[in-house]
């Protein structure tokens, strides 16, 4: 099958790339303009392989790029706002998600796959998740059968997240936001590859939106533990800070790109992100159940 993939660059794209190709798919990638050689040279002529360069906010450079392809896995997508350069949820998420909706549809696509995000919901807390929900309304309308996954905090060689924490737990102390006891459900990027690039041609899938997270909710300080326990540390200290020390320095500092977190992700780790369904996932797809602590022990030292 000749697959038009977006966000291919990034961690869960190069997951999802390296599955469709080792299950015999073409892979079609978009890449934004200006990015070209350095995707050659990632890339090289890799068979099964071929570069689009093309922009979401470009309707005619996304209908090029889908020339002959027969599905779409939408990926684009942030977690932080760069509001002056134009880098909004509502803009890269529903703009974005519209434009290669349209052109999907226009190429006659017959079947796309989409992420979304774990706590995507009507009138959310967060304009991350509300914007997430409208992607998927309009997903849901465009008349594509069409897959929809909410992954959790997605982890994997190479991941943002338990590498961030890692670096946290060797410290001697490690800071932790509250109580730390708000639920998480981390998932492998290899479970998040299989069960995309199985939605593809399971036609039972289509229609249903899947929460998509590992075997069990963990609490923030319980996945403190087990990445500690993954790089050998006997235990790890932890310094409780109230949110209302953090709150005040965070709304101070998260116009800083190099500060870790912002008000949007605060409201989203202490709402907590575990699934009300574990099991339809695995049940539907057959997928193999990877547990974080197993997870992380393959990539992290």
């Amino acid at each position: 099958m000749r697959v038009f993939l977006t966000g291919a660059t990034g961690f869960v794209g190069k997951g999802i790339l390296e599955r469709l190709v080792a299950e015999g798919h073409e892979a079609v990638c978009l890449v934004r303009p200006g990015s070209e050689e350095k995707w050659r040279r990632q890339h090289g002529a890799a068979s099964r392989i071929e570069a689009a360069t093309g922009d979401l906010f470009d309707p005619d450079s996304l209908y090029q790029a889908m020339e002959g392809c027969e599905a779409v896995i939408h990926l684009v997508g942030i977690i932080r706002e760069q509001k002056k350069k134009g880098i909004t949820f509502p803009r890269i998420h529903v703009e974005g998600t519209k434009h290669v909706l349209e052109a999907a549809k226009s190429r006659g696509v017959g079947r796309f796959v989409h992420m979304s995000a774990l706590g995507a919901r009507q009138n959310a807390t967060s304009a991350y998740h509300q914007s997430k929900y409208e992607a998927e309304q309009l997903v849901r309308q465009c008349g594509i059968p069409a897959v929809i996954f909410r992954p959790s905090v997605i982890f994997g060689p190479g991941d943002e997240f338990v590498n961030m924490l890692a670096d946290l737990v060797r410290m001697p102390i490690t800071p932790v936001i509250g109580d730390g006891s708000y639920l998480l459900q981390p998932v492998a990027r290899d479970t998040v590859a299989d069960v995309f690039v199985k939605a593809l041609t399971l036609d039972a899938a289509v229609g249903n939106i899947f929460e998509t997270g590992g075997p069990e909710p963990i609490s923030y300080g319980g996945i403190l533990d087990a990445i500690g326990e993954a790089l050998g540390k006997r235990k790890v200290r932890k310094a409780h800070i109230p949110l209302g020390l953090m709150r005040p320095v965070i709304h101070a500092m998260e116009g800083f790109a190099f500060f870790p977190i912002t008000r949007t992700q605060l409201i989203m780790l202490l709402e907590g992100n575990a699934c009300s369904d574990t099991e339809t996932l695995y049940q539907t797809f057959g997928s193999k159940k990877i547990p974080f602590d197993e997870g992380i022990r393959a990539y992290l030292r």
